[in-house]
């Protein structure tokens, strides 16, 4: 564990380990899949996609196709909100980090989301999905120091991208571990949704359990760390907030 050589506190938090980030990845990657394969045909991590779907609609004057669209946004939008708002009461109690009640949250949604029927309306998972990818988009931000979208692609891309062109033309050392974070992000986001593919066919509904695995590993490591050497760092906030 790297420690701040003046302080002798880790000079990351367990929230911000790169292996907790690549485990995010693979469950953001098995909630797509999931989405996309067996509610809706939509990806529910991002809201990009509804924005222009909104958009055409609008275009196309279908105003009522057009407003639908405000549900997922929307979804999205309070999932920022309250994970904003919520981590300074989650800490007065001094017991567990709000990171880690999240975590465990998003355990137990997805967890009863594997009960819900195929047959009910697509729009509660994607509205539930949408509500806690958000709320995990918004509060881990920075892995060792790296900022991190842990439930889409795009930055990723761009940033290998970035580290790319900075090797090329500079041979820029830092650039390229910067690089390779990001690839590994990427492949994990494809693993995870690769692998729940695999079970769609067979675990149906359920087979969202299959994203349960990456989130109780996490939830155990940060369970684990604000109980033991890490209690007296509940306040501290992670790196990006």
């Amino acid at each position: 564990m790297k420690t701040d050589a003046n302080t002798q506190e880790p000079k990351y938090l367990a929230c911000e380990h790169k292996s907790i980030y690549l485990l995010l990845m693979i469950s953001a990657g098995m909630m797509g899949a999931y989405t996309y394969n067996l509610r809706g045909g939509v990806f529910c991590n991002a809201q990009t996609a509804n924005i222009v779907l909104m958009s055409i609609a609008f275009g196309k004057g279908n105003w009522r196709q057009g407003c639908y669209y405000f549900i997922p946004i929307f979804a999205y939008f309070s999932g920022a909100v309250l994970s904003e708002l919520l981590p300074t009461p989650v800490k007065k109690p001094g017991f567990l980090r709000w990171d880690t009640y999240l975590v465990a949250f998003e355990t137990l949604t997805l967890f009863l989301i594997g009960f819900i029927p195929l047959s009910a309306p697509d729009q509660i998972v994607q509205v539930a999905i949408n509500f806690i990818a958000s709320m995990q988009y918004n509060t881990f931000r920075q892995a060792e120091g790296i900022p991190m979208a842990t439930t889409f692609c795009t930055n990723h891309v761009r940033q290998v991208g970035i580290a790319f062109a900075k090797v090329v033309h500079k041979r820029d050392r830092a650039a390229l571990k910067r690089g390779l974070v990001h690839v590994g992000m990427l492949l994990g986001f494809c693993f995870g949704g690769a692998v729940l593919t695999i079970f769609c066919g067979t675990f149906l509904e359920k087979a969202i359990w299959i994203a349960l695995i990456p989130l109780l590993i996490i939830l155990c490591r940060l369970v684990y760390a604000d109980l033991t050497q890490e209690h007296s760092l509940l306040g501290r906030k992670p790196s990006g907030h």
